[in-house]
């Protein structure tokens, strides 16, 4: 007779229930009744390898046999939702399943089970019968958020290497474009590198965006690196950016600043506010850019003319999703932009501060420690 556990639990087979035994005796007819089912019902899991389709259901069965023991029951419960998660993870990482498909297959095991128990004359009572119920109800759930944990964040691995993998070819593209409005004659020839310019910055401005957008999945803070670096070097990096890929000259004025920061999400941060101010800016205004530092802080600031922005406005810019009337227009984009400055300015215990009046223009200033280092563990409000 079978009356080892193979699961989690490391238990003598003297301490388990007569009941618990017996059960435990039916893990082979359960587990191969369960793939015979299953590779029946289910047209995904019949291109499966055997070991990749068994997956953790031996242990599973065990986890359940092991509620069976009063003295165990609380083990089996903990090792069930472990094993559950791991068989979701799994699934999502390992085969074609959809959530539907991975509900259906534990359904069956449920079928399965009690068909067993009955066929082998296995008495349970009311209320054990209830707790076998509930626990692969639990295990349901676990396995389906674990499965669609696992996608979502296979998901957005891919978006964001598809994003990162694209962006050296639309650079060289933006160039080649550049090259052919510079060389051509025909003026038919010059408007269609003009649009090339014009679509392959819509789309550079897309990418960076989204890649902010996937930061924000499930609300978790910035993955800061901190590294030291000059800040007027980005900058200058930032200015050279935005003359390839939107064709505008930025007037920089920067000391030398060197401090602890996360060079990507500052990067990128700058890129927002320079986006922002290409959206939102009068078109052949001038836009500026500084860099400035004291003995413990540093500022960055953007500055661009064109329509104020209500103070009352202020605030909802850097909402996830949601643009003020005044800072509404027709360019495409996620709406992250302003959010994630902020949010980078916060993780590097900094804050964001914008002037806007119709006669001093626009001014975003990200105003920081010249260390982060302190804050990259601080917490912050989602």
């Amino acid at each position: 007779m079978t009356d080892k556990i193979i699961g989690l639990a490391n238990a003598d087979p003297e301490q388990l229930s007569d009941l618990t035994r017996a059960v435990l005796a039916l893990r082979p007819k359960v587990v191969d009744a369960w793939k015979s089912n299953v590779q029946f019902e289910l047209g995904r899991a019949d291109e499966l390898e055997p070991p990749i389709l068994e997956n953790t259901m031996p242990s599973f069965h065990d986890s359940l046999a092991l509620l069976l023991t009063p003295a165990f029951h609380g083990r089996g419960e903990v090792d069930i939702a472990v094993v559950a998660a791991e068989h979701g993870g799994e699934r999502a990482r390992l085969t074609r399943y959809d959530t539907t498909t991975l509900i259906h297959e534990l359904q069956i095991f449920r079928r399965v089970f009690f068909q067993a128990l009955h066929d082998q004359d296995v008495q349970l009572t009311p209320v054990q019968s209830n707790a076998i119920h509930v626990s692969i109800d639990s295990a349901i759930r676990d396995s389906a958020n674990a499965f669609a944990g696992v996608q979502a964040a296979l998901r957005e691995q891919f978006a964001a290497a598809m994003v990162h993998d694209l962006r050296t070819p639309l650079a060289n593209a933006h160039l080649a474009a550049e090259l052919i409005l510079r060389a051509a004659t025909l003026p038919q020839a010059q408007g269609l590198a003009r649009r090339v310019l014009q679509n392959t910055a819509r789309i550079e401005t897309m990418a960076r965006e989204l890649l902010d957008n996937l930061l924000f999945v499930g609300g978790e803070g910035l993955p800061l690196r901190i590294e030291q670096f000059d800040m007027a070097a980005l900058a200058t990096e930032t200015v050279e950016h935005a003359a390839t890929f939107h064709g505008i000259d930025i007037r920089l004025e920067a000391v030398a600043a060197v401090g602890h920061w996360c060079r990507g999400s500052m990067q990128r941060a700058l890129e927002n506010l320079v986006s922002n101010a290409i959206k939102h800016g009068e078109p052949a205004a001038l836009v500026q850019l500084w860099v400035e530092k004291t003995a413990s802080r540093i500022k960055v600031s953007l500055h661009n003319e064109g329509k104020p922005i209500p103070i009352e406005d202020t605030e909802s810019l850097f909402q996830m999703y949601h643009r003020a009337e005044a800072a509404r227009s027709e360019s495409i984009g996620w709406g992250v932009g302003l959010p994630f400055v902020r949010q980078v300015a916060e993780s590097h215990g900094g804050s964001v501060l914008v002037s806007s009046t119709s006669e001093g223009g626009t001014t975003f200033s990200i105003d920081m420690p010249l260390d982060a280092r302190p804050f990259v563990d601080a917490p912050m409000v989602g």
